[in-house]
């Protein structure tokens, strides 16, 4: 199962997941997509907390409020975070999360450190965590089916784009 939370912080809102356990995370750490932005809380055990970015936004382009509720999420689902304050949180591209064979469930590395992120929450805000907690959802997802339906979709998207190139003239296209 995975849980879904809505944060209405930003118009329009947006929705943050993560996986009950560390066996779900796997699953999302394996079937992630390229425009989800993955938290953890640095150093500690925590939940994966995953918000996907809307077309043509990028990691840089989250507002802070969204940044700050997800690593509010994380700190709330970590069993030592939770009891701490000043706790940093790392957050990064899905794409940049690095995976072996050796690392333990739920165990990740990165690919490139300097494309990691970091925020410090430095005290829980209950305020954010119970605004949360109210949307949250349950919902069981096939990871894999999610993910090849996405590559289906972007594929055809493609091909369509380029049959447009095609059949247009360059200043056509301009106009387009």
């Amino acid at each position: 199962m995975v849980f879904y939370f809505t944060s209405n912080v930003v118009d329009p809102p947006v929705t943050l997941f993560m996986g009950r356990d560390k066996y779900e995370n796997e699953d999302l750490i394996k079937w992630g997509w390229p425009e989800d932005v993955w938290f953890h809380v640095d150093k500690l055990s925590s939940a994966h907390v995953y918000l996907r970015l809307a077309e043509g936004q990028t990691i840089d382009t989250v507002p802070k409020v969204v940044i700050e509720e997800a690593a509010q999420l994380v700190k709330a689902n970590s069993i030592e975070g939770c009891k701490l304050n000043d706790v940093d949180v790392v957050y990064t591209l899905w794409e940049n999360l690095h995976k072996t064979e050796s690392m333990e469930v739920g165990q990740i590395g990165f690919h490139k450190q300097k494309a990691v992120k970091k925020t410090r929450v430095a005290k829980k805000d209950n305020t954010i965590i119970n605004r949360l907690k109210k949307t949250k959802v349950e919902k069981k997802v096939d990871f894999r089916a999610e993910r090849e339906r996405r590559d289906k979709l972007e594929r055809e998207s493609k091909k369509h784009i380029q049959i447009i190139e095609q059949t247009l003239s360059t200043d056509q296209i301009k106009d387009f």
